[in-house]
């Protein structure tokens, strides 16, 4: 067994739906109720969350986004490139890892109903992270869009959206 096989066994991994492999590690008992949240929120929600979350080299996190804001925390492996486009369709280019001296950040916060997605940097290599949302995720509040549509909103960006969405 790899090393990447090693980590998915070891943390009792799973495929999930936008790319990459996760596991809830935490979900906190505390909730909000429907009516502490904005109208975006259709029903009662978690104070907070977190996975980990594993990329390889072979795949990406595809372009998503979630109605809540999701904090990416650096553990292992290659840094990653997260690319987001925010709703004026502004794209920015953010380095996750642990090469501090070259401008790696261990920390990001992707900023709730802003479109994200993740590769890894470097070949044949893989990305331990973890992510951590707040108010609590929900599969509800996940939208993996079509290729297509995304294009229509940012035809500018039509070049890494097509790289990083599924059809």
């Amino acid at each position: 067994m790899n090393k990447i096989e090693n980590i998915i066994k070891a943390l009792d991994l799973k495929p999930h739906p936008e790319g990459g492999y996760y596991k809830e590690t935490y979900r906190c008992v505390g909730e909000i109720k429907k009516e502490n949240l904005s109208a975006d929120f259709n029903g009662n929600r978690n104070y907070s969350t977190c996975i980990y979350f594993l990329l390889t080299s072979d795949t990406f996190s595809a372009f998503h986004r979630i109605r809540q804001d999701e904090i990416w925390h650096f553990y292992d492996g290659s840094p990653i490139n997260l690319h987001t486009i925010n709703t004026e369709g502004i794209y920015s280019l953010i380095v996750i890892g642990n090469e501090i001296e070259k401008g790696n950040i261990p920390q990001y916060v992707v900023p709730a109903g802003v479109w994200f997605a993740a590769k890894v940097i470097n070949e044949n290599d893989y990305s331990l992270l973890g992510c951590t949302v707040s108010p609590g995720f929900n599969f509800n509040d996940f939208e993996l869009p079509n290729r297509i549509d995304l294009i229509n909103n940012f035809p500018q960006h039509s070049k890494i959206i097509t790289e990083l969405t599924w059809k």
